[in-house]
This record gives structure tokens, sequence and C-alpha cells, in this order.
């Protein structure tokens, strides 16, 4: 998600070992693609003429995902790094450069410094001229990037944003970098984790109203809206998004909207950026203190399943998003 600030970047958690040191001696000793060759990514065509040995990702999440494809070791930097690091791949990641300061994102001098021969990045909005430089920019100085499918166009809904679209990525990527089974084992081990977790869900009569609760901006919430991983998680687990009639795939709404589709179960993302209303624990906090969110049964009853943040946008970590809701879900009865 991005609003002023951008999303929270991944965590790890679905129980893949991709990331392991096995698993990245594997994927380093991998040279199946065949170069060079031409991807079509969020509309433009890119040629990668051979395997990075430089690459930079404009975020923990990117650099995380690279790390679990066993290819750590070939990220020359990262940035917009703003919470702690899964402990599985702490080790590697502490090896890589930050570029740039807590929380923000990597300025173009700053990643030409770095002499990348690939950049990878999850928001539209790092790949601008105020930031990392546009993506033409990069391709006219000779350097191929890749954005991830979920955020072609800033803050757009993603027709067919699904599981199936963060695995292909996964894919792409494995390609791009010239390990192709790396990328094949995260997605099935990925999936496997999807669909363990949506074979566990309790049948109901009928289908729950949740909240998804991503953040606040000047005391205005953010919800999930169409378009995006959450909206896609609701489909697989049974639950109905009462923000999936909105206009884009994270949503500015009121509380006077939120009472009146008063939800069943609120999912709180629990974030790490220090903004206000950031952890689960203050999302509470101020549902409970509002006079009107404070009267909604799912408040008064507690009935609240929280996820990291990170997971909630396209990342190594949505996969886990789909265990944890579906536990918190029963839970609840």
């Amino acid at each position: 998600m991005a609003l002023t600030v951008l999303a929270a970047t991944g965590c790890a958690g679905s129980g893949s070992s991709s990331g392991d040191g096995k698993a990245g001696a594997a994927a380093k000793a991998t040279s199946a693609t065949a170069y060079p060759f031409t991807l079509k990514n969020c509309g433009t065509d890119v040629t990668y003429k051979a395997a990075p040995k430089k690459a930079v990702t404009l975020n923990q999440t990117a650099a995380e995902i690279l790390i679990h494809l066993g290819v750590g070791d070939r990220i020359a930097g990262t940035g917009y790094e703003i919470e702690k690091t899964p402990d599985a791949i702490a080790e590697q990641y502490e090896k890589i450069p930050v570029l740039s300061a807590p929380g923000a994102e990597i300025k173009h001098e700053k990643l030409l410094e770095a002499q990348p021969d690939f950049v990878y990045g999850s928001f539209a909005s790092m790949f601008t001229k105020e930031q990392s430089g546009d993506r033409k920019q990069l391709h006219d100085l000779g350097v191929p990037t890749y954005l991830t499918e979920f955020d072609c166009a800033y803050h757009e809904s993603v027709a067919g944003a699904d599981f199936t679209m963060l695995f292909e990525e996964y894919r792409r990527l494995g390609k791009i970098m010239g390990v192709p089974e790396a990328g094949e084992k995260l997605a099935a081990d990925q999936k496997a984790v999807v669909d363990k977790a949506v074979a566990g869900v309790k049948k109901r009569d009928s289908p729950l109203k949740v909240m998804w609760f991503y953040s606040t901006y000047e005391g205005t919430p953010w919800a999930a809206g169409p378009g995006g991983l959450p909206q896609h998680i609701s489909q697989l687990v049974g639950v109905e998004n009462i923000f999936a009639d909105a206009k884009t795939k994270w949503a500015e709404v009121s509380w006077d909207e939120v009472a009146a589709r008063n939800p069943d179960v609120i999912i709180l993302a629990d974030l790490t950026r220090g903004e206000p209303n950031d952890t689960a624990k203050e999302k509470i906090d101020l549902l409970k203190k509002d006079p009107l969110t404070s009267k909604l049964a799912a408040v008064q009853g507690d009935r609240f399943v929280t996820i990291p943040g990170s997971h909630m946008d396209p990342s190594y970590g949505s996969a886990s998003a789909v265990p944890a809701l579906v536990d918190g879900l029963n839970k609840l009865g």
C-alpha cells in the first residue's frame, strides 16, 4: 500500500526454505536461463541480457524475495527499510548495503553509485524521477528493471490480483536471475501453504463481513478495497470484504461508512513504521475510544484478527496471511 508513506515491507513465515543456505547454494549453481530474453512487464518490454550480478532492490520486501530465491549475495544495495528483518534471513539481509535513510526511498544518484545491473521494486511510486529514477531513465542507461505487476500504476486496483500473479512474479524473477528452478520451488512451496490453509476454513451458514483496517492518515481510516491480495484472500476463505466496492485497492473511507457497514470482524494490519495508529494495539485502542466505533459489535466483542501489515502487500510473507486469517477466524467461532 502507498499513501503519503509507503506500505510496510514483508516478513517471512510461509515455511518455505528457499532462503536457507542449502537452497541458496543450489540456486547459485543453476544456469538454465537462456539470455537474452524479453519480458513485457507493466506494459513495457524489458530485455535481460545476462544474469544480474549487482541487483538493487528498492524496498525491503523485494530484497527478501531475492534472498528466498537464493541470490541474496547478488544484491548490491536495498532501500526503504522500515521493519525488523525476519530471523530466518536476518544474517543474509544484514550483509546488504542500505542505500537510503531509515524509512526512506533510494534517491537516483545513490542508486547509480551502486552501479546496478538490475533494479527491482514493489511500488510504482519509487520508480519516479523524484525518487530512484523512472524506468525509462534506467533503461536508457542500460539498466533493466522489474516492477511488481500488482502496482504498475500507483494505487490503482489490479485485475486478476491473486496468488497466481505473485507466484508468476517468483518465476519471472527466478528466470531473470538465472535460477528458474528456485522460482518454481518458491512458488510451489507457497502454493502449498495457501492450499493447506484454505482447506482448514471453518464452514459457516453465511459469510462473515470483514474490514481490512490498514492505517489512518490524518485521522482518516484506510481499508482494503478490490484489486489487491486482501480482496483475493477474502474470496479464498469465504468472507465478505465490506469495501469490495471501493474504487481503489486501498481506499480512503470514513468511520461513518465503517459503522454503517458494520463488519463482523476487523482484520488489523500490524505495522512498525512508527506512524500514528500503525500497530495493531494502537488500532484497537483507537477503535475502543472512538465514540462511534466503540459501539460496533466487532469492537465490543474483541473480534479482531491481527496480520503483519507487510503481508497485506504482495511479498514473500503474503502466503502466511492466509493461515493467519483462517486460524484467527476459526478461533472467533
